[in-house]
C-alpha cells in the first residue's frame, strides 16, 4: 500500500478561498489526505508561518508549498512601488 500524499488548504473562510477548497477537494484522488486549516484557529496559522504562508487561499503538498502558492503575499518594497505613501 503507498503513502497517502498530506494537501493542507490553508483557508480564511472567504469565498475565494471556498473556491479553492472545492477545485482541491474536486481534484483530490484516493491517495490524497486533504486537510483545510482555518487561519482563524492559532494552530493553523503557526503551521501555515512554518510553511512560508504569505497569503491565502494557499495549498501545500507533502509540507511544500505549491508553486502557485509560494513567494505570494504583500510586501512594503511592492506597496512602495505602486505609490502607497506618496503624495
Amino acid at each position: 500500500m503507498s503513502m497517502k500524499r498530506k494537501v493542507e488548504v490553508f483557508s480564511a473562510g472567504c469565498p475565494a478561498c471556498t473556491d479553492v477548497v472545492s477545485l482541491v477537494q474536486g481534484l483530490a484522488c484516493l491517495s490524497c489526505e486533504v486537510d483545510v486549516l482555518d487561519m482563524r484557529d492559532i494552530a493553523a496559522a503557526k503551521r501555515a508561518k512554518v510553511l512560508g504562508v504569505r497569503s491565502v487561499p494557499a495549498v501545500a503538498i507533502n509540507g511544500q508549498l505549491a508553486g502557485c502558492c509560494a513567494g505570494r503575499g504583500i510586501d512594503e518594497a511592492s506597496l512602495r512601488a505602486a505609490g502607497l505613501g506618496q503624495p
